[in-house]
C-alpha cells in the first residue's frame, strides 16, 4: 500500500502543471521564403534596340542572357524569377516596372546591350536612376532608352512624378540599395573577367529604373557598335559567363543584406 501511495504521488508530480509550466516549448524556424528577381531583357517585337555592326539586334542577345540567368538563379531553390518579357514582344517601360511591383520582386535588373559613334568603345558598364546624370554619356543613353516607348515622353513631360519617386527612394532606402547593386556588378564583373567601360557605374534618369520600392540596376552588356564586343555578345559561352557573373553579384548582394541586418 505504501509503494503504492508513493508511486500514485510521484505521477501527480509529474503531471502537476508547475512542472508542466517549465517545460520548454519547440523552436519553430521561420522559412525564408524565395528571393524574387525581376529580369527586364530591354526592347522587343518591333523594337530591335542597338544594332551591331554585322546586324546583331540588341532585342535578341539580351533576352538569351535573361533566359540563361534565369536558368541559373532557379538552380538551388533561392530565388524565383519572373522575366517582363518572356517572348519577341513589346512591353512598355512602366508596364515593365508595373510587373515587377505586381510580382512583389526583391531586385529588379535590367539587362541591355548598348551602340556607340565610337566603334572603339566597348565594355560592360551599370547605370542606376539619379534625377541628374553623372555625365554626358549616361544622359544620352537614358534618353535613348526612354524614347521606347511613347509612355516615357509624358513621364518625362512631367518632372514632378519623377521627383516624387526620387524622394520615396530616398526615403525608403532604395537609391542606396540600387548603388550598392551596381557596386557589386562591377566588383563582380571585374573578378569573372568581363571587360568594363571606364567610369563603370553611372547615374541617370532612366524610366524603367523608378520603382520606388525596388533596388534596381540597368546593365549594359557590351557595345554591339564596337565588333569584338559584337562577336562575344553573339557567343554562348559568353553569355553564360555573363549570366554567371551577375548570378555571382546578386548571391553577393543578399549576403551582404543579410551580415547588415545582423549587424
Amino acid at each position: 500500500m505504501l509503494r503504492r501511495a508513493l508511486l500514485a504521488g510521484s505521477c501527480a508530480f509529474l503531471a502537476s502543471p508547475a512542472l508542466a509550466k517549465t517545460a520548454p516549448k519547440p523552436v519553430h524556424h521561420p522559412v525564408s521564403r524565395p528571393k524574387i528577381i525581376a529580369l527586364d531583357p530591354g526592347h522587343g517585337g518591333p523594337d530591335p534596340g542597338a544594332l551591331g555592326v554585322s546586324g546583331t539586334q540588341e532585342k535578341g542577345v539580351v533576352i538569351r542572357v535573361a533566359r540563361e540567368l534565369q536558368a541559373q538563379l532557379q538552380l538551388g531553390g533561392k530565388y524565383k524569377v519572373m522575366l517582363t518579357r518572356a517572348g519577341d514582344t513589346f512591353v512598355p517601360l512602366r508596364e515593365r516596372v508595373a510587373r515587377a511591383q505586381e510580382a512583389k520582386a526583391d531586385l529588379f535588373l535590367s539587362i541591355h546591350a548598348d551602340s556607340h559613334p565610337d566603334p572603339y568603345v566597348r565594355g560592360a558598364s551599370v547605370y542606376t536612376l539619379s534625377e541628374e546624370a553623372s555625365d554626358r554619356e549616361a544622359a544620352a543613353l537614358a534618353a535613348r532608352e526612354n524614347r521606347a516607348d511613347s509612355v516615357v515622353a509624358k513621364m518625362v513631360a512631367q518632372p514632378d512624378a519623377v521627383a516624387k519617386t526620387l524622394v520615396a527612394m530616398t526615403q525608403r532606402g532604395t537609391g542606396n540599395d540600387s548603388r550598392r547593386l551596381a557596386d557589386t556588378i562591377v566588383n563582380t564583373f571585374g573578378k569573372g573577367g568581363i571587360r568594363l567601360l571606364p567610369h563603370t557605374h553611372r547615374e541617370a534618369g532612366f524610366a524603367v529604373l523608378t520603382s520606388p520600392d525596388i533596388p534596381a540596376c540597368l546593365v549594359e552588356l557590351g557595345y554591339l557598335s564596337n565588333p569584338q564586343d559584337e562577336k562575344l555578345l553573339t557567343v554562348y559561352q559568353h553569355q553564360m559567363a555573363l549570366a554567371r557573373s551577375l548570378r555571382g553579384s546578386v548571391d553577393a548582394y543578399f549576403s551582404q543584406s543579410a551580415a547588415t541586418k545582423k549587424a
